[in-house]
């Protein structure tokens, strides 16, 4: 009896920093309004498309340049008479899909980097923290640009290069939290015991520099939804006919005094899942902060 108290004991010990974190996330008003928002999207562009009653690509001429609520097209329609509502969620699905791949690939590479340069350190660390330096001085947009073009724009390019110019931070987040962790007693420990390199930095060092990385991977997304829709803007991105939010402002931009609502509809849609993802990210930076005792 006596061993099962002591068992539930240490399960309850090791419950309570969850709890804790979940209770401040939702605490955090704005962190759940942006999970609400992030949520509403992705079900939205998943499903959304097959509950519409016009394709994406369907042309009406009748009711070419139909302000929204005041026809067929509840969002109204575009120079082609396509549905503004259609494509903003086919949109939608190509911007998000490109955010999270991208996230997920900028969170994989600059973690092996940091975690690389924050264990070994020395002329390795060094010498790879100075690479990471190098890339951060270029500015973003224009890095992105030249990425873009040398490639053939589709979404898998506009993943990569995406990817490729958001992985810096990460790589810093992580070099600074495996420097700082490398020298705990459960760290030192592994390496006692004959632990090799592979097995501290995966199964010691990054659960212990889970909390951070989670949140710049959170971030990442809206920084990935954001430069997409630059790269789009600027006709370097995504090619119509497929529609993303970027070229849908890219392409109402000359309309801006006609028909204003073909910038409004995807600036709103870009506007609202930047400030979700950057929402959820404060929560989350608050939540899993130990230093934070709000439970």
């Amino acid at each position: 009896m006596s061993d099962a108290t002591a068992v539930m004991r240490r399960v309850s010990r090791l419950r309570q920093p969850r709890s804790r974190a979940m209770r401040r996330f939702m605490r955090h008003r704005l962190a759940l309004f942006g999970l609400v928002v992030i949520v509403l999207l992705v079900l939205g562009t998943a499903f959304g498309p097959y509950l519409v009653p016009f394709d994406d690509l369907h042309i009406d001429i009748a009711h070419r340049f139909q302000p929204p609520f005041l026809g067929p097209h509840v969002l109204g329609s575009d120079p082609l008479g396509r549905d503004q509502l259609a494509r903003l969620l086919m949109a939608g699905r190509v911007s998000l899909t490109v955010g999270f791949a991208a996230m997920a690939l900028s969170t994989v590479f600059g973690t092996i980097i940091g975690a690389v340069a924050g264990y070994y350190g020395g002329p390795i660390g060094a010498a790879l923290m100075r690479f990471v330096d190098a890339v951060l001085c270029f500015p973003t947009i224009f890095l992105l640009l030249a990425l873009a073009a040398f490639v053939t724009p589709d979404i898998f390019s506009i993943t990569l290069i995406v990817a490729a110019t958001a992985w810096m931070e990460v790589a810093r987040v992580v070099e600074g939290q495996f420097r700082a962790l490398r020298d705990r007693d459960f760290a030192v420990a592994a390496e006692v015991v004959g632990a090799s390199d592979f097995h501290i930095m995966l199964r010691e060092l990054i659960p212990n520099a889970m909390a951070p990385i989670v949140v710049a991977a959170t971030l990442n997304v809206a920084r990935a939804i954001l430069l997409e829709s630059y790269v789009s803007f600027l006709g370097y991105g995504i090619q119509p006919p497929t529609p993303s939010w970027g070229n849908m402002l890219e392409n109402a931009q000359e309309y801006l005094g006609s028909a204003p609502w073909l910038a409004i509809v995807p600036g709103i849609a870009i506007t609202l899942a930047v400030t979700s993802f950057n929402f959820v990210g404060d929560g989350l930076r608050d939540a899993l902060d130990t230093r934070l005792d709000l439970g």
